[in-house]
Order: C-alpha cells, then structure tokens, then sequence
C-alpha cells in the first residue's frame, strides 16, 4: 500500500477514534471494552493489562501483612450504617495521621474530621457535591475520573493548566499563585501524580498550602501517597496533613483509602479528611449521592490501620514496587524507548512514543497495536481532562504518550512489555516520526 495511503488511513483512523472517545467518560472503560473485542473477556489470563490503575492484590509481598479471607459480620454491620462512616474508622484513619504527619502539633484530628466514602470517585462526586460557586482550577495531564467530577456539577467553573514534559510536569508554586490571582478558589490535583509518577514533596508542597491558606480550598488526592521512592523505601507517605496548621481551619481536604497503598480496590473504602464543618457536609451528601460504604468492610479495616504496622507495610510496598519499576524502565530502555522522565512515586510510566515511527507513534495506534499483542495500555489522550468537551484533543499534548501501569504482578510485566516488544520489531525500519 503506497506510504501516502497508509497515512491517510491513520488519520481516519485516529478521526474514529476521537469520536468514540467524546462520548466515552473514562480512558480505561474505554481502553477494556477495545480490549474485549479482542477476546479479553474469554481469556484474560493470556493478557497484559497494563492499563488498569490498580495494583497486585496478591500476599506475595516480602513484608506485607496478609488480607483477610474471611470476615466475621457484627449485628451492626447488617443494619444501614452511617453515611459518614462508623465512628472506629473514623477515629483510626485519624489516628494514623495525627501520628504519621502530625506528631508534636498543637491542632491534631479527631473522628469528627474524617468522612468514609465508597471509593475514591465517589468522594470526588461528594466533593463536588458540597462546594460553593467557584473557579476551579486543575492541571494537565491528570487523573481521568475528574472529567466526571467536573462534568456533572453546574457549581462551578472548571480552569485547565498545562504542566509542561521538558519541566517533568512539575507544579510550581509561582503556578498556583497565578491561579488564585486570576480568581480561581478552589484547585484539585493528584499528588503523587496519576499519569506522570511525580510527586510534590515539602517544601515546595507546604509553600503552595501556604499561598491557598485563607484564599482557595485545595483538594488533594493522595491515593498514591504511600508509592513514594523518594526516601530510601523508608515507608514515609506523602501528605498535605504535615503541614496544615489548624485541622478546622485550613481549607485542604484529603482523599485516600485502602484501594491502592493497601492494595485492596475491591473494598472500596476511602476516606476524605478535612475541616469539621466540610466532613459533616460531605457526610450528609452520602444519603443521597451513594448511601455509604459497605459497614462489614469498615469493620474489617479497622485494625489495619495501626499506625507501626501502617508503616512497615509502606516499607515493603516501596521496596516492591521500586523494585518493579526500575525493571520495567530498564527493559523498556532495551526496547528502545526513551526514557527521559523517571517517575519518583505511583506504579506509572507516562510512556513517550515520539520517538517511534509514525504509525504507532500516537497513542490511540500504539494502543491498536498492543490489542494485537493482548497488551493493554491507556492512551494519553484521555488524561487531557477536557470537561464539558469545549476542546478538540486532537492536537492534544499528551497525544504522543501511553500510561503504563507497573501495578500488576512481575510475570504480568514480563509478557506485556514481550508483547510490546513485538509490536516495536513489527514497525522497525519504518518512517520515525518527524522524517520527511
């Protein structure tokens, strides 16, 4: 087929593509169902998935404690339970901050700060549920779930910064000061960073709590925190909490659960922290957004939380996924992939594929490529949050990119970058993008 035909083919192909994707609300529901047509559904088990933002379930990690495998259910767990959460979780999720980031402080949590929600999207949806009219900034590439979240509520406006590649992405704080001046009160982002594995540690982070002190709520999702390799897999979480000074006061409001640092998404319990008269607002949402989390479960999360033990699971969490990671970069590397960004937290690869030839150089045809492979990726695109669709992302900065989750088990790795492998040697000697 003559060269000019074969690109005509790829932009229509990627024109389908586009269309599909702006009806479609989120990047791995989109990315599964592709993969279904392939036969994942009949037999996962010959799959990569390297597309799904979760991670190993499995009691294979040197030094994790074990799951449970059974649950024993209490008279209270078969009522209806509280839509804030019962109150043990409660005081246990504000126990394990006020001893992992707030030790010697005089504003401590008390369960009264603490909301337990059905997982992470539904404590985004409550969220929004309870913020006043506003400007709300956030930043690009980031989690796709906020597209939701931003789409369904009318409350407020939503304000897109681009983070920059050649700047790894970074916030700075001169950043979220610009947006404040222009107007903007309320400003959500990941941190640690869903795509891009980087994170803001102090005392940068304190310096940005510091400009939105008493001028902008700030949402923080901390679901990565506990995937933190910039402290000698110390078992240190990373949280805005360390440098709140007032628990009642500072408008910063937390979200994080047992769905990935503890490695248990089924459950879906979360948490969201945050200002007394924030929670009970967040609470009272519940009854009529979602009904509260399952009471069983809370019950059973109860004593996982024990702030040592927290901590040595942290530890072994870190040691394996860094672990992990520097294989999947290193073989990666081999492939021949550049690997300019070297994430510092998460169990993500925001992959560059600028360097590829044109045909899979993009990461809508990368990912049509892997399906043939039964390798499962995300597509940058759909981490370009464009709510309401007011954009065209076909031009897209994260165009050229891929998310590559190193969440799954180590032999899961193994066969998926084999099969991305492949797909590279298929294409060898092919037209690199940006030759004439």
């Amino acid at each position: 087929m003559p060269m000019k035909d074969t690109a005509l083919m790829l932009v229509s192909t990627q024109v389908v593509h586009l269309r599909e994707l702006a009806h479609s609300s989120h990047g791995v529901i989109w990315c599964t169902e592709r993969a279904y047509e392939h036969g994942f559904l009949e037999s996962p088990e010959e799959w990569a998935n390297l597309g799904q933002g979760a991670p190993e379930v499995d009691d294979d990690i040197v030094g994790s404690f074990p799951r449970p495998t059974t649950i024993d259910i209490s008279m209270a767990g078969r009522e209806y339970g509280p839509t804030a959460g019962i109150k043990p979780l409660r005081e246990a999720v504000a126990h394990l901050y006020n001893v992992h980031h707030r030790q010697g402080k005089p504003s401590q949590y008390t369960w009264e700060n603490v909301c337990i929600v059905p997982g992470g999207r539904a404590g985004l949806i409550r969220i929004a549920a309870v913020l006043n009219n506003a400007y709300l900034g956030f930043f690009i590439p980031d989690y796709t779930a906020y597209n939701e979240m931003l789409s369904l509520f009318k409350n407020f406006a939503a304000i897109p910064s681009l983070l920059s590649h050649e700047d790894g992405y970074h916030i700075h704080v001169e950043k979220i000061g610009e947006e404040i001046t222009r107007g903007t009160s309320v400003i959500l982002t990941s941190n640690p960073r869903n795509p891009t594995g980087r994170v803001v540690r102090n005392p940068e982070l304190a310096e940005i709590q510091n400009i939105c002190r008493d001028r902008a709520t700030l949402v923080m999702d901390e679901f990565y925190g506990g995937y933190n390799y910039t402290s000698d897999c110390d078992g240190t979480t990373v949280s805005a909490a360390e440098n709140i000074e007032d628990v009642n006061e500072d408008d910063v409001l937390l979200i994080d659960g047992l769905t990935k640092r503890f490695r248990l998404p089924g459950w879906r319990i979360a948490w969201i922290i945050g200002p007394k008269e924030f929670i009970d607002a967040i609470g009272s949402c519940g009854s009529y957004l979602d009904g509260g989390a399952n009471v069983p479960f809370q019950e059973a999360a109860v004593s996982m939380l024990e702030p040592h033990k927290v901590r040595e699971e942290m530890k072994a969490l870190q040691r394996h996924f860094k672990d992990k990671r520097d294989f999947v970069l290193k073989r990666l590397a081999e492939i021949g992939f550049k690997i300019e960004l070297v994430p510092d937290s998460t169990f993500y690869i925001w992959l560059d594929l600028s360097g590829l030839p044109d045909a899979i150089s993009d990461g809508l045809n990368f990912f049509q490529a892997c399906l043939k492979e039964k390798v499962i990726v995300v597509p940058g695109i759909f981490f370009d949050l464009n709510p309401a669709r007011r954009r065209d992302l076909f031009d897209s900065p994260c165009h050229h990119f891929v998310r590559f989750s190193y969440g799954p088990k180590l032999e899961t790795l193994k066969m998926g970058l084999d099969g991305i492998e492949r797909v590279i040697k298929k294409h060898a000697g092919e037209k690199l993008t940006g030759e004439k």
